[in-house]
């Protein structure tokens, strides 16, 4: 599958800039169609408040989404048009998850920010990138809230276990992986599976080089630390500006009872993430 349909989420936050920067590039450097797409929440009001509130709250309210909504598309449009970009702007109101969703599932790669420290952004941005992973049947590129990353996809570390969502996320980052540079494999405490002297993640990176592919299978473990945090110290090692993984392996319920890798990847991220479930 190439990438030739992308979907990003614009808004008015100060981070949207580093995410329209790498959706313009990923669609330039592939002649892909990049579709932006802002959602008008309107603030939840209380039932009792609804009716006791004037009309011209509701028609101040109506402006303010508007004039966003519109600020918006002037940012997503610069950026498109510097480039040179095929693109089309889509606003929508309504429940921002359902209605990103929905557009998601007609795109090849939907691009949106990580979901913390969002001060006036609508709540249901904190579990956008979750929602869409799982329930969208499509990857997934997370960007970081803080720093700023010029290449995305050149030096990709995937965290391999074997598991059907990492399997799927390695085939769904397909087109990213045959433009990089280098591809690391890497396995943190890998389970034995009774056959001797074969390194973990030796037979993905076998099947990648088949597609041309080259990547090296490093095996490490986790003894004092997090897999999360041994997956990120993993990647800065290695300057990697793109991390592929599997999202929750184990119930999200358990991953926040419990804790697990892709909820502290979601909370702690350093590189962009393409998450497929």
């Amino acid at each position: 599958m190439s990438l030739k349909d992308l979907l990003v989420y614009v808004d008015n936050d100060p981070a949207c800039a580093s995410r329209l920067q790498i959706a313009v590039a990923l669609a330039a450097s592939r002649e892909a169609h990049l579709a932006g797409l802002h959602v008008m929440v309107p603030s939840p009001l209380p039932g009792y408040l609804e009716a006791e509130l004037p009309p011209a709250f509701y028609a101040e309210q109506e402006r303010q989404l508007a004039e966003r909504a519109r600020s918006a598309e002037a940012r997503f449009r610069e950026h498109a048009q510097r480039e040179g970009v095929r693109h089309e702007w889509r606003v929508a109101e309504g429940s921002l998850i359902s209605t990103v969703k929905l557009h998601a599932r007609y795109a090849d790669l939907t691009i949106v920010g990580q979901g913390v420290d969002l001060a006036d952004g609508p709540g249901e941005l904190a579990f956008l990138p979750e929602e869409l992973a799982l329930g969208v049947g499509r990857p997934v590129l997370v960007m970081p809230r803080y720093g700023t990353f010029e290449t995305v996809g050149e030096r990709v570390l995937i965290a391999w276990n074997g598991s059907r969502e990492a399997t799927r996320a390695v085939h769904d980052a397909m087109p990213l992986l045959a433009g990089a540079k280098t591809v690391t494999v890497l396995s943190i405490d890998p389970p034995d599976d009774g056959r001797a002297g074969r390194l973990p993640g030796a037979d993905i990176a076998l099947h990648l080089a088949r597609h041309g592919i080259q990547a090296e299978a490093s095996v490490t473990h986790a003894i004092d630390i997090s897999v999360g945090d041994v997956l990120l110290s993993a990647a800065a090692d290695r300057s990697a500006d793109l991390i592929v993984m599997g999202a929750y392996g184990h119930s999200r319920v358990r991953e926040m009872v419990l804790g697990g890798v892709t909820r502290h990847l979601l909370q702690h991220m350093t590189v962009p993430v393409l998450m497929s479930h």
